[in-house]
């Protein structure tokens, strides 16, 4: 399932590991805002932490900035607990904030499904990639494409990404049974 793009970026209001509150407006000064819904346990996005971590460290200066964002049911899950999340924030050293959806609201709005799922955005925060980090989650060594370091090239070029976007892999969110 994948929101078409063009699709604007939809508020919210969520608390970081730094126990600072965050919304939309929060990274207006940006010129890309890659949103990725994400939690501690799901081994694709241990995976892949190290990765997104060095790419948020290379585009820092260009006007990028990622965001993580946990939305499993930490009842059920524990692992991705606030408490938690504020651990392997440390442990992994992130460099982006980490936020938590604790409803699921923000997920379901924006028609999340996997962990990591990723959104890109750009400075009118319309929907320019959803896509996969690169082409092997499991091997960074394999890695021969990197379709989210491209996408945001081609946005900080006025560029449209002509690679075909390629659904993220991953873990299914943990929803909450209503």
């Amino acid at each position: 399932m994948m929101v078409p793009l063009g699709t604007a970026a939809i508020d919210f209001k969520l608390p970081g590991v730094d126990d600072k509150q965050y919304s939309l407006n929060s990274f207006s000064q940006y010129s890309v805002l890659v949103i990725i819904f994400m939690c501690n346990h799901c081994p694709y996005v241990k995976a892949v932490i190290q990765r997104l971590i060095d790419l948020q460290q290379e585009e820092l200066d260009r006007g990028v900035r990622l965001v993580g964002i946990n939305c499993n049911d930490a009842e059920k899950y524990p692992d991705d607990s606030f408490e938690n999340m504020q651990k392997v924030s440390k442990e992994w050293q992130m460099n982006f904030p980490y936020l938590f959806d604790e409803s699921q609201t923000v997920a379901r709005k924006y028609d999340a499904v996997c962990t990591p799922d990723i959104y890109v955005y750009g400075e009118e925060r319309k929907l320019l990639y959803r896509g996969r980090i690169d082409d092997n989650w499991e091997n960074p060594d394999k890695v021969t494409q990197r379709d989210l370091k491209q996408a945001i090239d081609c946005i900080l070029t006025s560029q449209n990404f002509l690679g075909e976007q390629i659904p993220s892999m991953g873990c299914s969110i943990k929803w909450k049974v209503a």
